[in-house]
Order: C-alpha cells, then sequence, then structure tokens
C-alpha cells in the first residue's frame, strides 16, 4: 500500500502549493493569505518510482479559536493517520514559536517527520535552514515549491524506508475510485454536515458560519463493499453577493466538481424555501447532464402546516427536475440520511447503463406508430433507427430524415417516453438527431442516352399533338 503524506505547518508556508506539486494537479486553492485551506484534502501522486497518498492541511498556530480551532482539529487528525509527516516552514519568516510547538507535538507523537524549509528560492540554503536545526526533527530539507525545486531529492530522502513501486499500468486519478457524489447547495445549509453523517465521522469541518467550506474536498470510502467517493464543495451564493476572491475560486471549484462527479445530491434547506439561487445551482446540474438526488435539509421541528407548504412549492417550481428523487432529511440528526443510497445507487445505474441498438430501434418504431411526427413542407418526418452514443448521461442518436425539423414537443415526447419504458431514473436523456445525406446531392445531374431518347419521343408526341388540333 502506498505510504501516506501528511503536509502540516503554520498557516501560508506553501503547504498547499507543494501538495500541487506533489500530485501534479491544481486541485488545492492556493493564495497569498492565510486560512485558505480548511479541511483535510487527499491526492495521490508519483515521481519516478515512488507512489504516494498525500494529504493537505489547513495552518496550525496554536491559538486558534472558533473555526480555526477546528481547522486545527483537522491537521492533527492527519498526522495521527500520515506514515510519513512533512513539516513546513518559511525561510523568509524566520523560525516562529508556532514551529516550536508543532515541532514538540511531533516528537511527543514520534512519527516519522522531516523539517522541510520551503521558499529557499533566491536565498542560500545552508543560510536558510540555520535556524531549524534545533527542531529536533529529521531534515532540514530545502525546497521551493512555487518553482518545483527539491521536490524530487524530496520525495527520495522521505520515502527511502518504504519499497519501490515497479509497475503501475493506470494512470494514478485523484480520487477517481467508485461512485463520485458532489454534494453541492447554498452556503449553510449543512452540506458538510450531510457529508459527515453519511461518512459517520467528523471528517470536514462543520461551523455556523456561511462559507466554512472553501475548496472541493474528495473522500473516498467503502459502504456496503461499494467504493464511494464523497465531494463536499463550497456553497454557490448570487454573483452580485461574491466580493473576496477567494469565494470566486471555491465557486468554481464548485461547479468542476458537479462535472467530476456521477451523482449529485443538490442540498436545500427547508427552513429557507427553495430560492433562485437553488433553481439555478439545479439547472446547472441538469445542464451539465449529470445524475441528479435533491435533499431538502432541517426537516427536524418544522409545523405540518409549513411541511405542506414547502412540499407544494417544490413540486411547483421543480417541474424540470421531475426525474430527480427527493429526500426530507435531518443531516443533524441523521434522519432519512441511510435513504439517500438507495436513489444514488439508482441514478449512477441509469446514468451509466447500455442499451442495445436493436432494443432502442424497436422503441423508437414504437414511439412513431403511436404517435407520428409531424408534417414539414408536406412531408412527413421519417425516424427510421437509433443507437445509444454515451452515458451519464445517457445518450440517444436518432437517425432520419428531415430530423432539423423536429419540433421541441416532439423530442420531449420522446425523452419522456424512452425515460419511462427503459426504467431511467434520477438521470436527465439526452437525444441527438441526424438526418440522412442525398447520395445523389453532390453528383452532376447528367442525362443518360435512354432519358435523352425518351425526351425527345415526348416532344415529338406534344408537336403532332399540336398539329393535329390546327387541323
Amino acid at each position: 500500500m502506498n505510504p501516506v503524506v501528511a503536509l502540516v505547518g503554520r498557516p501560508n508556508v506553501g503547504k498547499s502549493t507543494l501538495f500541487n506539486r506533489l500530485t501534479r494537479t491544481n486541485d488545492a486553492l492556493v493564495a497569498d493569505m492565510p486560512g485558505v485551506t480548511r479541511d483535510r484534502k487527499y491526492g495521490e501522486g508519483r515521481i519516478g518510482d515512488r507512489a504516494y497518498i498525500v494529504v493537505d492541511t489547513g495552518g496550525i498556530s496554536g491559538n486558534e479559536d472558533g473555526i480555526d480551532a477546528a481547522m486545527a482539529g483537522q491537521s492533527l487528525q492527519a498526522i495521527e493517520e500520515a506514515d510519513v509527516v512533512l513539516f513546513l516552514v518559511d525561510a523568509r519568516a524566520g523560525l516562529n514559536p508556532a514551529d516550536e510547538m508543532i515541532a514538540d507535538h511531533l516528537r511527543r507523537l514520534n512519527k516519522a517527520a522531516w523539517v522541510v524549509v520551503n521558499k529557499t528560492d533566491g536565498m542560500d540554503p545552508d543560510v536558510a535552514m540555520v535556524d531549524f536545526h534545533g527542531l529536533g526533527l529529521q531534515g532540514p530539507l530545502p525546497i521551493a515549491a512555487a518553482h518545483g525545486r527539491g521536490i524530487r531529492s524530496l520525495i527520495e530522502v522521505t520515502m527511502a524506508d518504504y519499497p519501490v513501486v515497479e509497475e503501475q499500468e493506470r494512470l494514478l486519478e485523484l480520487e477517481s475510485r467508485g461512485i463520485r457524489i458532489g454534494v453541492v447547495g447554498r452556503p449553510n445549509v449543512g452540506k458538510s454536515t450531510l457529508v459527515n453523517r453519511m461518512l459517520g465521522e467528523d471528517r470536514v469541518v462543520v461551523y455556523d458560519h456561511a462559507g466554512t467550506t472553501r475548496d472541493s474536498i474528495y473522500i473516498p470510502y467503502v459502504r456496503n463493499d461499494q467504493d464511494y467517493t464523497l465531494i463536499d464543495t463550497a456553497g454557490v451564493r448570487r454573483r452580485r453577493s461574491v466580493n473576496e476572491a477567494i469565494e470566486k475560486f471555491s465557486i468554481v471549484k464548485t461547479l468542476q466538481a458537479i462535472k467530476d462527479s456521477h451523482v449529485v445530491i443538490c442540498v436545500l434547506d427547508a427552513r429557507d424555501g427553495l430560492s433562485e439561487q437553488d433553481l439555478h445551482l439545479i439547472g446547472f446540474v441538469i445542464e451539465s447532464g449529470r445524475a441528479l438526488v435533491i435533499a431538502v435539509n432541517k426537516w427536524d421541528g418544522m409545523t405540518q402546516e409549513q411541511k405542506d407548504e414547502i412540499r407544494r412549492q417544490l413540486d411547483r417550481r421543480l417541474v424540470f427536475a421531475h426525474f430527480a428523487d427527493m429526500h426530507f432529511i435531518s443531516a443533524l440528526h441523521g434522519t432519512a440520511v441511510g435513504d439517500l443510497y438507495k436513489s444514488v445507487n439508482e441514478a449512477y445505474a441509469s446514468a451509466m447503463h447500455k442499451w442495445s441498438t436493436s432494443r432502442l430501434t424497436r422503441l423508437l418504431q414504437d414511439c412513431v406508430q403511436d404517435h407520428q411526427p409531424p408534417m414539414v413542407k408536406g412531408h412527413r418526418i421519417k425516424l427510421r433507427y437509433a443507437h445509444q452514443g454515451g452515458s451519464n448521461p445517457p445518450l440517444f442518436i436518432v437517425h432520419g430524415n428531415s430530423t432539423n425539423d423536429l419540433p421541441g414537443a416532439y423530442q420531449r415526447y420522446l425523452e419522456n417516453r424512452f425515460a419511462q419504458v427503459l426504467n431511467i431514473k434520477g438521470t436527465p436523456v439526452r437525444f441527438s438527431f441526424k438526418s440522412s445525406d442525398n447520395p445523389f446531392a453532390d453528383k452532376p445531374k447528367t442525362k443518360t442516352a435512354r432519358q435523352l431518347r425518351d425526351e425527345a419521343r415526348q416532344r415529338r408526341l406534344v408537336r403532332n399533338i399540336k398539329r393535329s388540333e390546327k387541323r
């Protein structure tokens, strides 16, 4: 099994930058400000023959309060589960009391910990490291994460006690195993609480403040012998309400996470009702073609009258998402959270299912027989056969004549009929229509000798008729 490498240190020492270098991705948010990373973020990487799992963590300063205390708790938990700890310090800032506090904690745990001196570009490495020899840990090792200097030697030194991976046939993909479930919604609707409830542990930071989650957190796990990857995302607010640059990047990460997901759970706040932003977010999920499950959170403690009102509102305004299962849950107390898995599995199965061309063509012929396409320019639109063109979402390609003139109402009829007959649940259905080309369209219109003789005979007949009429 690949070793787990945890990146720890004070805020803004370059942990996320090093994470991106080690995983060769841009998955971790990087900004020139402390406190951007708040949850543990996992990634897979490989340098040379060394494969590993790397964990990015939030900064530890020693005087945390409120949400910062929860962030520090995540970092300390990452240290506990790591095989190797890379303790990052800032060469330009020098030794800090917080650095000494973290080093003391690592020594007490008796972990394989290395001091990594970052931001040494433009400096004499020996001078940059002189303050950090007294921390009592292995190293120090100089690097410049922003420029990629010293990264390979860092891995070779810190991974020397672990076996070399001889072969790795497939490319390493970040948290790509199993069904990827994206959890999205407006800020403070309970996304992180739902993620923790589905995992059965306090895996991500939960705090009673909007905007707690800033990055998209990929969390692989196994439930009932089925692999899953949960994706906790940042809340998406209306564009005019977004002011901080870091929040803009968080929203971009959320939209990317939707496209990376197989199934998206959209969390709504029952107490706030259905907002325009909820509708926009659900619309984006459907336009992206992802399977959808709707979870109405904070259902506990509401009166029956309030519940009836929110049900009527959802039925009226979510007609365009009629294919999605809807669950009324309480993430805080765990009410009905387990029922989400059945809908997720059904939606995933429908989104990834394969149908034969013969089955789809017979279904298309039945649809045409029950309700024929309309007449266009005096000719009936003909739909001949259908086959599957893709999955997630299911894409059906229909071939025929004059399909470009097929009205939207008839396309929706085919979408609803296919979804009903094929028992497609939880995912939108896409259709692509292709018209057959006229094989003689590009050929020159030259007449054969027989056609010329027939035309000459017709002309003689016309002349003879005219002559007989004159007589």
